[in-house]
């Protein structure tokens, strides 16, 4: 197995687990009446510790490698998926976003890391493309699976059903482990690396800020669909099959990425994902069917899917050498802050005036940093 197709199949799958147990957990806490900012708090905390752990995790796989951060991460999150069904209560579901948010964002960081490592510089827009639409499927299949694991066996026991996954992965990854870059660790003579010095660089700023803002679109979907739909009276397995229609425009828009990386500029991609996903957000309100919730989350998917590979080849193309993990950090760490801080926000303004003004407020920053893209690509090179 080539190490690309193995670096994304691993990803796949320990990706299914994540993906599908955050729903699960949304919708385990809201079949026990929590409110909108109950679940906030628990989507939150998917992301408390990432947020600030992502740089150091970086730097560890940079000077130690990513060997033993991928198989420890991948043991604590099937323990952690696990959790919620030996002990199913409220209090677990907490400790559980906690652990397989942190236990992920490590194995994130060093997947991708590996990913920028393979191939010539040439083919990293290509590569990030690949992985990307691996993101993609799996996005697809985990709330499918944990839908319809909840209406079948329910709540506890779809825990178990998304546990196999990622020991699979696991199991993959010991029997063909993917070629590791050698560890780099730090000189006796060089300077101490500050966060500073990246944020210096215009080009990674531009990531970073951009790559904050598409999470924050992201991340918007998959809190308030699921509270969305149980307003409207879907059914776990309707609300996963609406989820996964984002999940199929994601995989399609990067199917065909790895064509578009060769021929469009990076700055070009990414107005259009805020412009085509900033419109959809402004039609979430008019939607009260199942079919037109489906119609809209691929609309958004295309918008949302096509971004990321091209950012990804943006910033390993701008870091310095030797800090690539690093700089994966620090854009892991502005992901998380908007998985940790926007869904209290969404919560407590989802509580306090219901979710029309959120779906109008998310259109508002994405049309907005739409325009600020647009002048980033009019930017000499």
């Amino acid at each position: 197995m080539r190490p690309l197709l193995l670096v994304v199949v691993l990803t796949v799958l320990s990706h299914i687990g994540f993906v599908g147990t955050r729903m699960t957990v949304s919708l385990t806490a809201i079949s026990d009446n929590a409110s909108p900012l109950t679940v906030g708090v628990l989507m939150s905390l998917f992301a408390a510790l990432p947020m600030l752990l992502s740089v150091h995790a970086g730097r560890l796989i940079d000077h130690a490698g990513a060997f033993r951060p991928t198989a420890w991460s991948g043991g604590i999150l099937v323990a952690g998926i696990l959790l919620p069904f030996a002990s199913p209560s409220l209090p677990v579901l907490f400790v559980t976003a906690v652990v397989i948010g942190t236990s992920f964002m490590i194995q994130h960081i060093a997947l991708n890391h590996l990913v920028g490592t393979y191939g010539d510089p040439a083919e990293r827009a290509v590569n990030f493309s690949w992985l990307a639409l691996g993101y993609a499927t799996s996005g697809f299949f985990g709330p499918l699976l944990a839908g319809y694991s909840i209406d079948l066996v329910g709540h506890r026991f779809s825990y178990l059903m998304l546990a196999i996954t990622p020991i699979a992965a696991m199991i993959l990854f010991f029997w063909r482990t993917p070629p590791m870059p050698p560890p780099q660790p730090p000189k006796p003579d060089a300077e101490e690396h500050r966060i500073s010095d990246l944020l210096k660089v215009p080009k990674l700023r531009a990531a970073f800020l951009f790559s904050g803002l598409l999470a924050t679109g992201w991340d918007l979907y998959t809190f308030v669909i699921p509270i969305y739909g149980s307003q409207i009276g879907l059914s776990a397995s309707t609300i996963g099959v609406v989820m996964a229609s984002f999940a199929a425009a994601t995989f399609a828009v990067r199917l065909g990425m790895p064509l578009v990386a060769r021929r469009l500029h990076e700055w070009t991609v990414v107005f259009a994902a805020l412009v085509i996903s900033g419109s959809a957000y402004c039609l979430f309100p008019l939607a009260e069917r199942a079919a037109t919730l489906m119609a809209l989350s691929f609309f958004l998917g295309i918008g949302l899917g096509c971004a990321q590979p091209m950012i990804m080849s943006v910033l390993y193309a701008a870091t310095p050498p030797g800090r690539q993990g690093e700089a994966v950090g620090v854009r892991t760490t502005v992901l998380n802050a908007s998985h940790t801080f926007l869904p209290l926000v969404f919560g407590a303004l989802g509580t306090a005036l219901g979710v029309v003004p959120v779906f109008l407020a998310m259109a508002g920053l994405l049309l907005t940093g739409g325009w600020l893209a647009n002048r980033q690509r009019r930017q000499p090179a």
